[in-house]
């Protein structure tokens, strides 16, 4: 095929809408409801096999989102599903979106799917930031655990090391503590960015054991966990610490892979938008927690999804015009 058939091939399979919403958690969804609301064709595509983003892995109660109360992330997804399922827009689950070509205003899809956008609304979202150290991916559901709520149960008369100094890590380890024999917090630092109250209970906490100044270098055990290496990084120091289990809370990385250096990112990957999520690139905006690490919140993501929508139609009614 020569490169004119390519191309006019190219632009036949490519399709179009006006909005684009990659990510469907609390943040693509409201956008998606948004743009619906005002009149704009849209497609929202969530890479995974079920839209609700780090919903999914909000295993405790949630009671801070004004007007809603909700068991956990999966009743609160359930509940936002059903505001938005006789909304008109296309959704697409497991459509992973593997580039953005911001010059040419279009998407392809891991299928080799090319649509065209004039605006896009980049929802992705983040992930939990991993230690990077030997045995954290072989022993992930063999004594690492995604999440302290859940498993809570599991802990009984066994020992839990934690690592991570802010809330997360301090909650899960107050959690935890209630059916473990013994709880290890392993913090790189002598200072928590936890909130004081989860401190002062922590410390009060005999099955509770804080080891600062420290980093887990391996886990190790044979068909499960059996133990980890701990670095004293004051002494350099090192000691094997028998535990059961595992959990990893040293906060999250953005999902932001996919715009390769074609937006302003800042320096730990995140989004840089300004107050109405607009990106430094004309019709790209950005909500929910990829572009929010200051207030990673389910109301920060319903939020800058109505507000970025509004952007994008004021966007599109200029393009209109021009």
């Amino acid at each position: 095929m020569d490169r004119l058939s390519a191309i006019l091939s190219m632009i036949e399979k490519q399709k179009f809408s006006d909005v684009i919403v990659i990510g469907g958690g609390p943040a693509g969804l409201s956008a998606a409801l948004w743009c619906s609301e005002l009149g704009m064709s849209t497609v929202l595509f969530e890479k995974e096999a079920e839209f609700g983003g780090q919903l999914l892995h909000i295993h405790n109660r949630i009671e801070n989102y004004i007007g809603i109360k909700a068991a956990n992330g999966r009743e609160m997804r359930d509940i936002f599903l059903r505001s938005v399922e006789n909304r008109d827009f296309l959704r697409r689950l497991k459509a992973e979106v593997i580039e953005i070509d911001a010059a040419n205003k279009n998407v392809i899809l891991s299928t080799g799917e090319i649509w065209a956008y004039s605006a896009i609304i980049i929802a992705t979202g983040v992930r939990r930031r991993k230690l990077g150290v030997e045995g954290e991916d072989e022993f992930q559901g063999k004594g690492i655990i995604d999440s302290g709520s859940k498993y809570r149960e599991n802990a009984a008369g066994k020992t839990v090391v934690i690592v991570g100094g802010g809330d997360a890590a301090i909650e899960n380890a107050l959690i935890l503590a209630e059916f473990a024999v013994k709880v290890y917090v392993v913090h790189r630092s002598n200072e928590f960015r936890a909130r004081e109250e989860f401190l002062k209970n922590v410390k009060e906490n005999p099955k509770i054991e804080l080891l600062t100044n420290s980093v887990v270098r391996k886990f190790c055990g044979g068909k499960q966990l059996e133990s980890v290496i701990i670095e004293n990084l004051q002494n350099g120091e090192t000691n094997v610490l028998p535990v059961d289990i595992s959990l990893i809370r040293i906060g999250v990385q953005p999902n932001t892979e996919i715009l390769n250096g074609q937006i302003g990112l800042n320096d730990s990957g995140f989004i840089t938008a300004n107050a109405v999520s607009e990106t430094n690139v004309p019709g790209i905006f950005a909500i929910g927690d990829a572009a929010n690490p200051n207030s990673p919140t389910i109301s920060t993501a319903a939020g800058t999804g109505a507000t970025a929508v509004k952007a994008v139609l004021n966007w599109t009614n200029t393009l209109k015009t021009t």
